[in-house]
C-alpha cells in the first residue's frame, strides 16, 4: 500500500520534492496576505485558523492528516511525498506568513497574488513531478475519479465545498480565489511537463552529479 520509497535519481526527486513543497507553502502565505482571496483549501484552513486560534499551518497539516485518513477505503498508497506534503506545506506556509510584512498598497497586493499563483504552479509541477506520491488533497481526488467520477467533477465537487465551508468559516474568498480557479489548470499544464520524472527509472549506474 505504499508507493517505493526512493527511486533513482534519488536526490534530484527529494530536491525537486522539497523545493516544490516550499514554494507551496510560499504561494499560500502570498495569497493569504494578498487578502484578495486564497485558494480553496487554504480559505478552509484561513477559517478553521480564525475560529480556533490555532495557526492556518498547523490547520493545513491537520486538515492533510484527517484526508489520508479517507485514503484507506480508496485504496491509494501515499509515499515519502505524501507525508512530506502533510508536514511541509503547514510549517512553511506559516513560516512566509511570518516573514511577509502585511501591506495595504493595492498593487503590491495583486503583486502578491499574482506570483502566489505563479509559485503554486511551479510547486506543482515541482513535486508532482518528482513521482514520490501525491499530496493528501490529490490522492482524495483521483481515488474518487478511479472509483468512477470523473477528476474535473471530484475536484470541483470538494473544492467548492471547502471554499463554502472556509467562507462561512471565515475565510477569504474574493477576486483572487476566482482567478486562481482559472489560472492554476493551464500553468500547471506548462509547467508539470518540464519538471516530471518517471516513476519507474531504469537501474542504471549512480553518477556523482545524479544520486
Amino acid at each position: 500500500m505504499v508507493t517505493p520509497a526512493l527511486p533513482r535519481p534519488r536526490l534530484r526527486r527529494l530536491v525537486r520534492l522539497y523545493v516544490g513543497l516550499t514554494l507551496y507553502g510560499l504561494s499560500v502565505a502570498l495569497l493569504i496576505e494578498s487578502d484578495l482571496g486564497a485558494m480553496p483549501w487554504a480559505v478552509l484552513d484561513q477559517g478553521l485558523a480564525l475560529r480556533t486560534g490555532l495557526s492556518i499551518g498547523t490547520w493545513t497539516i491537520i486538515v492533510g492528516a484527517l484526508l489520508m485518513l479517507l485514503w484507506i477505503p480508496l485504496r491509494q498508497k501515499p509515499g515519502i511525498g505524501t507525508l512530506s506534503n502533510v508536514v511541509m506545506i503547514g510549517a512553511t506556509a506559516d513560516l512566509f506568513l511570518w516573514l511577509l510584512p502585511e501591506t495595504g498598497v493595492l498593487w503590491i497586493r495583486i503583486a502578491e497574488l499574482l506570483l502566489g499563483i505563479l509559485a503554486c504552479a511551479l510547486a506543482t509541477g515541482y513535486y508532482i513531478g518528482a513521482a514520490l506520491g501525491p499530496g493528501p488533497r490529490d490522492g482524495l481526488m483521483t481515488g474518487l475519479a478511479a472509483r468512477g467520477l470523473s477528476v474535473r467533477l471530484a475536484r470541483t465537487v470538494i473544492e467548492v465545498a471547502v471554499v463554502i465551508t472556509g467562507f462561512l468559516l471565515g475565510g477569504t474568498v474574493g477576486v483572487g480565489t476566482l482567478v486562481f480557479a482559472v489560472a492554476i489548470g493551464p500553468l500547471t499544464q506548462i509547467f508539470l511537463p518540464l519538471f516530471r520524472m518517471s516513476e519507474n527509472h531504469p537501474e542504471t549506474p549512480i553518477r556523482s552529479t545524479d544520486r
